[in-house]
């Protein structure tokens, strides 16, 4: 049932129901809520698979190099990162608001993308916090969601615009 709802989401389906999963696991319904209390342990159960997928991408050490090298190697990382978990966020993010392990889980994610970023340029531990706060902004799958779905932007040129912006923040910097 876990795969089940993993592969449905990961194929575009946002909010999957409970029937859905059970026919996509070749199981009854009862046979859902059997094994789950309630979606939420089923959402937990997914995000134990997301974070198991995807965190290592964030623990690849910082580009060495300018700080407009480590900059190109941040957004670099940022893009396989967010790619994916694109669906995945997605669809909590639909939940967050009504689900308090999702929300939870979605301040825990913001918390160590910014750590991240830190460790990516330290230089920021030095700058003005607004800056901080722009490249922290930019540097968020809200923005990327937003360059992937609203803008439409394939992978390529939302990374270009990505890039674009963190280099316009880098040269804010020195």
């Amino acid at each position: 049932m876990v795969q089940a709802l993993f592969e449905l989401v990961g194929e575009g389906v946002l909010q999957p129901t409970a029937q859905q999963v059970a026919e996509r696991a070749g199981v009854g319904l009862r046979s859902v809520f059997r094994h789950f209390a309630d979606m939420e342990s089923l959402l937990a159960e997914i995000d134990g698979r997301v974070q198991e997928r995807a965190l290592p991408l964030l623990e690849v050490r910082p580009t060495a190099g300018s700080l407009e090298a480590r900059a190109r190697g941040l957004v670099g990382h940022r893009v396989l990162f967010f790619e994916r978990i694109a669906p995945y966020k997605r669809s909590g993010n639909l939940q967050r608001w009504r689900s308090a392990f999702v929300a939870r889980q979605h301040a825990a994610l913001v918390r160590v993308l910014r750590a991240d970023l830190l460790r990516w340029l330290p230089e920021l531990e030095r700058a003005p916090g607004d800056l901080v706060e722009a490249f922290d902004a930019a540097l968020s799958f809200e923005l990327w969601d937003r360059l992937r779905t609203d803008q439409r932007l394939g992978r390529d040129r939302a990374a270009a615009a990505l890039e674009r912006t963190v280099l316009g923040l880098v040269r804010m910097l020195g």
